[in-house]
Formats: structure tokens, sequence, C-alpha cells
């Protein structure tokens, strides 16, 4: 039996979300899918609701795909308790859930791009290109996240590289549709991300520039709405004190704050950052240690330019508050990646009464100007550019997919397909850490020193060669 996503189901659910378009009418929840078609203006209820469940299911992969790697670890029983191993079994209902996501924001998109596009006589190229970023977006996921997943609902199975190249499919699609250089940017720097995790280098290095062509500080995020229910698990997690950082990324915890009761903050999909780092990492494969500094000079001034929230009351996270394991919360510790690395200072933030914190929310980095300046060989250079990656794109959930780490086919999806049985074990390199060693440091409280067991980007680089990471090597 194959996942089905039931879009009659989901446009039931789509109209009874009508509020968020026209707040004051009433919705009756039991409309069927022919009235829908038949209503005022349906495509633009069907663009609104697809945003809806887009910006919820990237919560959900956010929340997941951040204990999956060393950015942070799950220290309360609620979210899952597996990830952090890693474990990843076919019959696990979030690898279900998430692989479900993927298949319903293709499906959901197709739907509105077809049969609503069809019904509305009034649908325009902006609605048009809202859903093909969607539909995109959710092959990207499929591309980075996943060992195989179908590309139609009820098709056969297709490895992520295809996934990938599907995605690029759509967004050259998009492209033509995109209203001004801002949405131009974010098309580029999507299918600068494919290309790039294909180990297409020319086509990211053409996307990456074209995309800063248009826009060199772009961003593009989902939106969440509590009045209307629409929530981000992701900050849920991190606000609250069960997902705690790895010390050394202290300071950039909570990327999504509650200033007050009802905020909910935004997640980025997409940054003119990705494209910096797109082109300093193809400038170190073709051995042009100059240029690559270059870029991450503009990287570096871009990410400072970015803005911060100060005034930030986390003075009940504690760091511990009964948890799984005590974290450090003191200014004064210093913190090294590894046993082999140096120790370095403020790297923790002093959350404790009465003091408030500010975090960068778009983007951060503990890199220096200085630290740029003294790189000296490729390998160095890469390890830092990796480092960079992964603060950059800090709660953003990407850090799996550098790590070369893949999720499964679901027992669902698997049953019946005679190629499925290579997909139905994750994919997890033997040089990722088991059992919690990704999320593992040591605390010296005398000495006043934490120690990160694994310096995974280090790691990376010394098998910067292996097929499942660093595709540019």
């Amino acid at each position: 039996m194959k996942l089905k996503y039931g879009l009659l189901m989901v446009a039931a659910l789509l109209m009874g979300s009508c509020d968020l378009v026209t707040p004051d009418e009433i919705v009756n929840p039991n409309v069927d899918e022919d009235a829908f078609l038949r209503s005022d203006n349906p495509m633009e209820t069907w663009v609104n609701g697809t945003e809806k469940e887009f910006a919820l299911r990237m919560s959900d992969f956010v929340e997941l795909m951040e204990i999956l790697s060393d950015n942070y670890f799950n220290n309360y029983t609620r979210s899952s308790k597996v990830f952090d191993v890693p474990q990843l079994l076919y019959t696990d209902a979030d690898v279900t859930n998430l692989q479900r996501h993927v298949g319903a924001l293709r499906e959901m998109a197709d739907y509105g791009l077809t049969t609503v596009a069809k019904a509305d006589r009034n649908t325009n190229d902006e609605q048009r290109f809202h859903l093909l970023y969607i539909k995109a977006y959710s092959f990207l996921l499929a591309g980075d996240f996943f060992r195989a997943l179908p590309v139609k609902n009820g098709g056969d199975v297709v490895e992520w590289e295809g996934h990938l190249r599907t995605a690029m499919e759509v967004l050259d699609q998009a492209l033509p549709l995109a209203q001004n250089d801002e949405q131009k940017a974010f098309i580029h720097t999507l299918y600068a991300r494919a290309a790039h995790r294909l180990g297409d280098r020319e086509k990211a290095v053409a996307h990456a520039r074209q995309s800063l062509a248009c826009s060199g500080d772009f961003y593009r995020q989902v939106q969440f709405d509590s009045k209307n229910g629409v929530l981000n698990r992701a900050q849920e997690a991190i606000w609250s004190d069960w997902f705690q950082p790895l010390p050394r990324l202290d300071f950039l915890d909570p990327k999504y704050f509650q200033m007050s009761s009802t905020d909910q903050c935004p997640i980025t999909i997409a940054k003119a950052e990705e494209n910096l780092l797109i082109l300093a990492e193809a400038a170190l494969a073709e051995n042009n240690l100059t240029e690559a500094k270059a870029q991450l000079t503009t990287l570096l001034r871009l990410v400072k330019s970015r803005p911060v929230q100060a005034d930030i009351n986390d003075q009940l996270e504690g760091r511990y508050n009964g948890g799984l394991k005590a974290f450090p919360n003191d200014p004064f510790y210093r913190v090294q990646a590894s046993p082999e690395d140096s120790l370095r200072n403020a790297l923790i933030i002093d959350r404790r009464p009465p003091f408030l914190v500010t975090i960068p929310y778009i983007s951060g980095t503990s890199v220096t100007q200085d630290m740029i300046d003294g790189l000296d060989n490729h390998d160095s250079a890469l390890e830092l550019l990796y480092l960079m990656r992964q603060e950059i794109f800090f709660a953003e959930g990407r850090r799996p997919a550098d790590l070369g780490i893949r999720l499964p086919l679901c027992e669902v999806e698997a049953v019946g397909l005679g190629n499925a049985d290579a997909y139905t074990e994750a994919f997890i390199p033997s040089f990722v850490p088991k059992n919690g060693g990704l999320d593992d440091f040591t605390i010296n409280d005398e000495a006043k020193t934490v120690t990160i067991t694994y310096n995974m980007n280090k790691v990376l680089v010394e098998h910067a060669r292996a097929a499942e990471v660093m595709p540019f090597e």
C-alpha cells in the first residue's frame, strides 16, 4: 500500500482555514470539492492554505532535523528520542510523517496548478509562482534528506538525485513567473542549492551569481500565526528547555523566541548567504584560496549586517532544569570543538538573572575576519567554511544533509514495491558517531572548560572525498 494524500480532505481543511484570507466570513467546514471549486476565487484560498501547510511542515522538518544533527540534543522526553542516536528506522512514525509531508506538499501544489487553476479563471502568475516554489521545495526536501521517494502519488521510488533534478525543472517553470528581483534571487538560490548537492559546480555557481546579481541580501521565510493556530513547533522545542544546543553553538540559541506570549517566529527557507558559501566552496574546489577568502569576507560582512533581537529574557532556560544532562550556563567557560582544538571564548552567553540576551535571527557566526585572513591552506579553509554553514543555517534544519545522513523509505511506502528493499535502511556515513556521539561533550567545572567530543566540521574535511558529503570535492 502506498501513502495517499486525500485531496478532498485537504480541500476541506483549507476551506476551514479561510479565515486567514477573509477572517470575517462564516465558513462551512463540510463543503465538498465541487462547491469549493465553484466558490469565489478558490485559487486565492488554495494558495493561502498551501502556504499554511508549507509553514507547518517546515516547522516539523526543522524540529526533527535539528536533533538529528550535532546542533541540538533533545534533553527531555518530548519529540524524538532516537533521532539523537541517530537511530532511523523505516517503521518510525516520525520518518513516515516527514515522508508524508513531502508528498502532501507536492500533491497540494499540483492540485492547485491543475484542478484549481482550471476552475478559477482569475488565477494569476503570482499564485502559480507560489505553488511552483512549494512544489520545488518538496523535491528539495526529498533530495536533501531521503535515500529515495516516489516523485508522484502511487509512483515508483526514485533515488534522491532524481528529486533534485526534478526540483530544478520545477524552478525553471517558476523563474519566468517571478514578479521582482527578490523572487528571482529566491528561485536562483534554490536552484544553486540543488545543483550544489548534486555536485554540479558549474550550474551551482552560475545560479549563485545570478541570485546575487538580483539581490545581495535577500531572505525568504515561512510565516506563522498564533491567532489562527499556525504554530512553529520548532519554536516550542527551542524556546522551551527541551532542546539544548551543542555548547559551541550556545550564542545562537534561541533563534526562535517569544517577546510576548503570542509571538511566533518565522523560519528562513532561503537567503543570500547560501550563494556566497557556494561560491567560496567552488573556489576551494579549484584550489583558489584567495578567491575563497574574498567570498568568505563578503559573507562575513553580510552576516554581520543581519538584524539581531536584543533584550530576550531567557532566564528560565537554566541549561538543565531536570533534563537528562547539564549544559554550561556561564560565559566564563571556554569551549573547544574537539580535544585537539583550541579553546575559544565568548561562545556561551550569560542567561542568568538579571541578564538579557541578544540573538541573531537571520544569520550569525562566531567566525571573525582575523580567522578568515589567517587561512593558509585548503583544508583549514574548508573546515571554516563548513563551520560557517553550520552556524548560518543553525536551527533551519539543514545540517543533516551536510553530514550525509539520509532517512529511509518508510514501511507504508515500501510495501509492494519491487525496488524498495534497497532503501528501507537509513544511510548514516561510517564516520558519523553513533550512540549519541554527535552531541557528546565533557565539562571541567574547575577549569571552566567544555570539550566537544567530535569536531564534525573537521571530520567532514577528513572524509571530503566521500561521495555523500562535500559535493564539490
